[in-house]
């Protein structure tokens, strides 16, 4: 899985680089001194939401005013900000730098986005499955096959599955009318969720179906992590890698959150 925080490949233009990672990386940066005192949502034409601290708007790391469609999506990133303690770091601001990605990148480069969370529908890790042993086999099934008899259900894509790692071609009809789903859904916060959830457990699957509402963010994460979680039991966790997680888990429930707060 891509790590949306990846500093940009050197040699090349913006336009050959991942929009979503560009917006990331600007936020790499020593951690600046928290200098205000009030955070509040201010309310602009037009039903937009805008952030503010000590009255004075907050703009992304490309200078361009925060704008949020609705109050309640104003309000996470508000929150965000007024939970930071004597220097501002974004490693505690998920839904700020997800909000700040959709405006310096998703919605700039929409089509490379829409491309690159396509890409994950040609391998989704819903349609590899386990040979053995037979518990694990059937926990897949018991996560996967809803998902993927929904996703049929709302679009029509019908998966083929594969044992094992070997790359299985899916049918041109499938991944057509995943792209048409997906293509409905190209608001740049919601297109910059998806994307998130997507890199995050390997499966544009589980990121629609968290964002059709037919699961939870954090059934979704389970699901993702059903072999991991498998070996786990058998032989046990390191530590650090369930730092990594947990700093992943933080991320998925973002982004889910910001998908809310849009309906709100």
């Amino acid at each position: 899985m891509r790590d949306l925080l990846n500093d940009l490949e050197d040699g090349k233009t913006p336009a050959e680089q991942d929009p979503v990672r560009r917006a990331q990386s600007t936020m790499k940066r020593a951690l600046p001194k928290r200098f205000y005192k009030d955070v509040s949502v201010g309310e602009e034409e037009e039903g937009a939401f805008s952030i503010l601290l000590d009255g004075r708007a907050v703009r992304t790391p490309g200078a361009t005013r925060v704008l949020l469609p609705s109050q309640a999506a104003a309000e996470l990133v508000a929150s965000e900000y007024a939970a930071q303690g004597q220097e501002i770091d974004p490693a505690q601001m998920p839904v700020t730098r997800l909000v700040n990605t959709a405006i310096d990148g998703v919605a700039i480069h929409t089509q490379p986005v829409v491309e690159d969370v396509l890409r994950y529908a040609t391998g989704d890790l819903l349609c590899y499955r386990a040979p053995s042993p037979e518990r694990l086999v059937t926990m897949q099934a018991e996560a996967w096959d809803p998902v993927l008899d929904w996703i049929q259900s709302v679009t029509g894509a019908q998966f083929i599955l594969a044992e094992g790692i070997v790359h299985v071609e899916q049918p041109r009809t499938a991944i057509a009318a995943i792209s048409s789903y997906l293509r409905q859904r190209t608001d740049p916060f919601r297109l910059a969720a998806i994307h998130v959830m997507t890199s995050l457990t390997g499966s544009l699957l589980l990121a629609l179906a968290v964002e059709g509402k037919m699961i939870s963010a954090q059934e979704a994460w389970q699901a993702a992590h059903v072999d991991e979680d498998w070996n786990i039991a058998q032989w046990g966790e390191d530590g650090e890698a369930k730092l990594r997680r947990a700093s992943r888990e933080r991320d998925m429930m973002a982004s889910a959150s910001l998908l809310s707060a849009l309906e709100d």
